[in-house]
């Protein structure tokens, strides 16, 4: 069993940044991939961010790319998401993972924070 708390969201204007993370106990997660979803008021919720479980492949969503970055460290069983160039699009509660995936269009994963808000103001 995994445990995971998201920290970090928050308010913040557009054009600016957050840095969300991830702490899971419960057991390592060094050989786990791991990742963000989003969700916002209406909508699907949507894979932003995957990185593998040493860190060395990452996968971004096109709606994010050059503006998202997904990191760990494993050292201390954590996962983060820098977001810059933030955009009221970008408001969504976002949700860390553990293997995170899409079969068909529906969004699966081993484990689920509860989610951490983030709302960008324009």
């Amino acid at each position: 069993q995994v445990h995971l708390v998201e920290s970090g969201g928050g308010l913040v204007q557009a054009g600016g940044s957050l840095r969300v993370s991830c702490v899971a106990s419960g057991r390592t997660i060094s050989r786990s991939s791991m990742g963000w979803f989003r969700q916002a008021p209406g909508k699907a919720r949507e894979l932003v961010a995957v990185i593998s479980g040493g860190g060395a492949t990452t996968y971004t969503a096109q709606s994010v790319k050059g503006r998202f970055t997904i990191s760990r460290d494993n050292a201390k069983n954590t996962v983060s998401l820098q977001m810059n160039s933030l955009e009221p699009e970008d408001t969504a509660v976002y949700y860390c993972t553990v293997e995170p995936m899409v079969i068909g269009s529906h969004p699966r994963a081993d484990y689920w924070g509860q989610g951490t808000q983030v709302t960008v103001s324009s």
